[in-house]
């Protein structure tokens, strides 16, 4: 059975961008220093690449990046870290590092989930992350019954307004099934969100009581906030009476389980969540008629609100306060709400795809293929589209998001625009009230910020330009070479047949000589083979950078080698070398063969780049995909 070095799990409370994007960040970073690494995701449609015992055991290190509970008692006895899923997306590199170094502490039972921080294992910070979690992990169990029962009822209600209603004109049989079942599922989202927040507290006992918890708290009118506030009273009363009852003798476990821990929990947070249910409905039928009152008396400043809150972190929880709260408003009867949210959920996707088709070549193919399946994932209300390209420019990016945001639902609610569906994005139009009117503030909105965000990049690569000129100007002659002044076409060979490293060194001592690059082929020979005995110069994915600096070298020169057969080079990835990039520097010319280095790695950071040199045939190909890439 294959092994890994290195396991983790991923997760986010939606289980749709997030928790695949952090998985992908992990996996590169752990390709880039070959080491082995396997990712568990916990996504909305499951667990998928789930972690065996024997896997668990026979890692190094584990790294969570989730933002909802994966059940880390697995891992008791192996060193853990314990992060946000963001965390998993924007620092893949420091947390694989941070497994590396051996300084990790190992997990212990009982432990708090987040004992160790990356960075930070402060007490503190640990604390508010675990309640962020175990909300999380309510929230992601509760969306889908919200999603599921929303559309149900927004398809009712293409029949009539009032065609659920038997006493209505407008009844329909089957609009009153469609609707009911809908609000059966609607129904479930207090004691669901209850009794998953409690679970991620207290395992199995937090659960049932949750559940019974969470229904007293949708009885009598508590809402969503009820349910928050009740998951968290059962999950921890479960581990207290866990605490006081852990000196019971062994054999009543049994006893326990089915017995005193549901009994005592009922009694004691039943009794508990009863009293707090009068002040409770009254803070949410307030906080609920406090921003339902902003429609009405202020469109501008609720949108402002929504808008920035829903663009703020893409899916983080500032995001999904917004969201939560359009949810519970829906359920009451509200659509008015989360038309805004949706608008604002749906602009950043879009308003990347517009920036990279104002911005054109300021951004880089990759971007602009990005950029461009944004629009479809932006219909769709992912909003989480938008998540690379604010992590590159975060405090010029992120601001200009929730600018464009806060113009779509300020529109939207200016519009009156009402959507019943809680997620879906342009798939339900068909039941929007003012449905072209919520298109147009959504344009509006993505259009503003995909412009901005297309200005600041263009500004961005000219500043650049201007500052790689300006440092040209104050060179003396010998430093102003770059790359594209010792690379020839005629030094590119293509289709080389070679089976062995040193047969390598042997081809281009060759044609250093018939090039009139060096006037000693042995030379050049022992200087590529005593480079190599410093450190291999085979990068990875194929590619190595020979180089040597030598008295014999007439002219700096760059010649490049496509391999009809990949031969070993001891490199990074351990896999054959097809292309070598071999660098001629003459003795005593300073730093060149570093400045040449950095140009060529510069250029094998992008993946786009190394599939297109290793899918070239011909010299010319070769020749013109560096010209194009190092203006």
């Amino acid at each position: 059975m294959k092994t890994y070095r290195i396991i983790a799990a991923t997760g986010c409370p939606t289980g749709i961008a997030h928790t695949y994007m952090a998985q992908e960040a992990l996996e590169e970073a752990a390709k880039k220093r070959g080491i082995s690494i396997k990712v568990e995701t916990h996504g909305q449609e499951g667990i998928k690449n789930a972690l065996t015992d024997e896997e668990i055991e026979a890692a190094d290190g584990v790294i969570i990046a989730a933002d909802k509970d994966v059940n880390v008692d697995r891992f008791i006895g192996k060193p853990v870290i314990n992060v946000s899923v963001s965390k998993g997306i924007k620092e893949p590199d420091q947390l694989i590092d941070e497994i590396l170094s051996g300084n990790v502490p190992k997990f212990k039972e009982g432990q708090a989930r987040t004992q160790h921080q990356s960075g930070q294992s402060n007490q503190k910070t640990s604390f508010w992350h675990s309640l962020y979690v175990s909300l999380m992990n309510g929230v992601s169990h509760m969306l889908p019954l919200v999603v599921a029962g929303g559309v149900m009822v927004a398809i009712s209600f293409m029949f009539g307004i009032h065609s659920a209603e038997p006493d209505s004109p407008e009844y329909n049989q089957f609009a009153y099934y469609l609707k009911t079942i809908g609000g059966v599922s609607m129904n479930l989202m207090v004691p669901i969100l209850c009794a998953y927040i409690a679970e991620s507290i207290a395992k199995r006992p937090g659960l049932i009581i949750g559940f019974i918890v969470g229904m007293i708290a949708y009885m009598n009118g508590t809402g969503f906030l009820g349910g928050i506030i009740g998951g968290f009273l059962a999950g921890y009363i479960m581990l207290g009476l866990a605490h006081l009852l852990k000196g019971l003798p062994k054999q009543l476990d049994g006893l326990k389980a089915i017995f005193l821990f549901p009994v005592l929990g009922i009694f004691i947070a039943g009794f508990a969540m009863w009293f707090l249910s009068t002040p409770m409905e009254s803070i949410n039928k307030g906080m609920m008629s406090f921003l339902g009152g902003f429609q009405n008396s202020s469109p501008i400043l609720l949108g402002l609100i929504v808008g920035c809150m829903s663009a703020f972190d893409m899916g983080g929880p500032v995001n999904k306060a917004a969201y939560v709260t359009g949810t519970a408003l829906l359920a009451q009867g509200n659509y008015f709400f989360m038309a805004g949210v949706s608008a604002a959920c749906i602009v950043p996707p879009i308003a990347t795809g517009f920036a990279v088709l104002f911005g054109g070549k300021a951004y880089s193919a990759s971007e602009r293929s990005a950029g461009y399946v944004n629009f479809l994932l932006g219909s769709t209300h992912i909003t989480e589209g938008a998540i690379p390209f604010a992590a590159k420019k975060p405090i010029k990016v992120i601001p200009i998001l929730m600018l464009g945001s806060s113009i779509a639902a300020i529109l939207t609610y200016l519009f009156k625009v009402q959507v019943p569906a809680p997620h879906g994005g342009f798939i339900v139009l068909p039941i929007v009230t003012h449905a072209i009117l919520w298109v147009l503030a959504i344009l509006v909105g993505a259009i503003v910020s995909g412009f901005l965000m297309s200005w600041d990049q263009k500004r961005t690569v000219a500043k650049g330009q201007s500052s790689k000129e300006e440092i040209q100007e104050i060179q003396t002659p010998s430093e102003t070479k770059n790359l594209e002044s010792v690379l020839d076409i005629n030094n590119i060979y293509c289709h080389v047949d070679a089976a062995s490293q040193e047969e390598v060194f042997q081809k281009l001592a060759e044609i250093s000589k018939e090039k009139n690059i060096s006037s000693d082929a042995s030379k050049v020979i022992e200087g590529f083979m005593a480079r190599e005995k410093l450190s291999t110069t085979g990068m990875e994915q194929g590619i190595a950078i020979p180089h040597t600096e030598l008295d014999s070298i007439n002219k700096a020169s760059i010649v490049i080698l496509r391999l009809n057969q990949g031969v070993e080079w001891k490199a990074l990835d351990g896999k054959p070398t097809n292309i070598v990039i071999a660098m001629f520097i003459p003795k005593g010319k300073g730093n060149d063969h570093l400045r040449y280095l950095s140009e060529v790695s510069k250029l094998l950071i992008h993946q786009e780049f190394i599939d297109q040199l290793q899918e070239a045939t011909s010299s010319e190909e070769i020749y013109q995909m560096f010209m194009k890439n190092i203006h």
